[in-house]
């Protein structure tokens, strides 16, 4: 026997673009453009710390993060937006943010809203975690269209009072991924006020904050300490692996209110894999350091600015705010991302992948990812090759 609370999910992502192109020949040299894995160098300097705290590997870790690593957090949210958390009650480190945003759901989410079965608001298209966390703890998910009428955020004003008087919890990316848009402090302000009138809490996908073209976004946690709202309202969520090169030490943190944040260390107490120590002393230092940050930016800054002289002109191209995917518009998904892959070889991901289908629509189905991640010459060259074959002059 097996549960059915899993049964509709489509196939992941990727194991869903092999699917559709491996049984076809790449039609020139093959480049990699699906995954946001970055490729900038991590600092070099990494490697010495594990080294320096290798013995730590001998340790069971710290589970909810050193006291080192957790200063450092709370430093770094100070210095970025100007906010005072306390770490010993309001941060916890994760072992890569995507275990944060599923056990937030776990540990937050009650069985019922208002005597109903609660409801998880997830923007469509999404992070995919966001989805099988309603799943896991019995919600209903309620993917609302973030398209271009929407400055591909989702509004979720707009729903009927009933949905979000059922509402728990309510996801929302921003930088988004894959769209590149930023919530402004007007967006976040009015989602605080909504979750506020509505009894619900707000779990904040940051982790592409710091790879922003001209301004930094603005970071709900400030927002919300400036509205006076109830902090057990916001739940944030952080990652080193864009803002530092970092995918696979698998470090981020969460930060909440002191109840929120006590729910989820028990949770993790019984079911967490914390990060080992010896990486958490790294994650102590890179949160500290901001010089690589900068330098990280200022090479996606030369890939933005590439990808807005070879695509600019084409119909629908929208230059992103933020993070490093591009969301290109084209007629169907999926026939352009094996087009380009049988006549130039360049992989891309169908935005239906990404995406649920609505009432609405599925509003992924006219666009495929792109992803700047690889070196500037390379991605150039992917882009120049994706131009000339769905968008020939």
């Amino acid at each position: 026997m097996f549960p059915d609370r899993f049964s509709n999910l489509p196939a992941y992502a990727f194991p869903r673009l092999r699917a559709l192109l491996d049984v076809h020949p790449p039609g020139g040299p093959v480049t990699h453009m699906t995954i946001g894995e970055p490729t900038h160098a991590f600092p070099p300097w990494i490697t010495d710390i594990i080294a320096e705290h290798a013995a730590e590997f001998g340790r069971y870790p710290t589970n909810e993060g050193t006291p080192e690593l957790l200063a450092a957090i709370s430093d770094w949210l100070r210095a970025r937006y100007g906010v005072t958390v306390d770490p010993d009650t309001r941060i916890m480190a994760l072992n890569g943010t995507r275990e944060g945003l599923y056990n937030a759901a776990m540990a937050l989410c009650p069985e019922t809203k208002r005597g109903q079965r609660p409801v998880v608001l997830s923007p469509n298209p999404f992070y995919q975690v966001y989805a099988v966390a309603a799943l896991s703890v019995g919600a209903e998910p309620v993917f609302v269209n973030a398209t271009d009428a929407t400055g591909h955020l989702p509004d979720y004003e707009s729903l009927p009072a009933e949905v979000l008087d059922r509402t728990a919890l309510a996801y929302l990316c921003s930088p988004a991924n894959p769209q590149g848009a930023v919530a402004s402090r007007e967006d976040w302000a009015r989602l605080v006020a909504l979750a506020e009138k509505h009894d619900f809490r707000i779990l904040a996908d940051e982790c592409y904050s710091e790879i922003w073209r001209d301004t930094p976004p603005p970071g709900i946690l400030d927002v919300a300490a400036e509205m006076g709202a109830d902090p057990e309202r916001i739940v944030a969520f952080h990652s080193l692996s864009k803002r530092s090169n970092l995918p696979g030490l698998r470090s981020g943190f969460v930060a909440g209110g002191p109840q929120s944040i006590a729910r989820m260390r028990q949770l993790r107490a019984y079911a967490g894999a914390p990060l080992p120590l010896p990486l958490q002393r790294v994650a102590e230092a890179v949160w500290r350091d901001e010089a690589h940050v900068d330098e990280n930016r200022a090479l996606y800054a030369e890939k933005y600015q590439d990808a807005d002289r070879i695509l600019g002109n084409v119909p629908g191209y929208r230059s992103p705010e933020a993070g490093f995917f591009l969301w290109l518009p084209v007629e169907d998904g999926e026939a352009a991302a094996v087009k380009l892959w049988r006549e130039t070889g360049v992989r891309v991901l169908p935005g239906a992948y990404l995406s649920r289908d609505t009432d609405r629509g599925n509003p992924g189905t006219g666009y495929v990812r792109v992803a700047l991640v690889a070196p500037r010459e390379e991605t150039a060259d992917g882009l120049e090759r994706l131009r000339a074959c769905l968008f020939p002059d």
